[in-house]
């Protein structure tokens, strides 16, 4: 099993831009074969350190994970990312 942690920072931190966002990570539930379980949560501290939302995904394999960053829904995903963020994204890829 490989688990695919991003964080994202936004640079719109308001409620209601960090929602939508999260909305826009969470249709991709049921959405893309490869894609075994997804979570999206957003941050409740605040703090000066905290990213806004936390996405996790799970694939069954290395080139399952690697099907899932071309499917023409997760390169929609990643298009909206690319308007909203504040930078660039935090990732962690294990194998468990």
């Amino acid at each position: 099993m490989i688990t695919h942690i991003v964080f994202f920072k936004l640079k719109d931190r308001s409620p209601e831009a960090i929602q939508e966002t999260a909305q826009v990570l969470s249709n991709m539930e049921g959405q893309i074969p490869v894609l075994k379980s997804i979570e999206v949560g957003k941050d409740v501290i605040h703090s000066a350190r905290s990213y806004d939302i936390a996405l996790i995904t799970k694939f069954d394999s290395l080139d399952d994970l690697a099907a899932y960053d071309i499917h023409p829904l997760h390169l929609t995903v990643k298009e909206h990312m690319k308007k909203v963020l504040d930078g660039t994204s935090v990732v962690v890829d294990f194998q468990s």
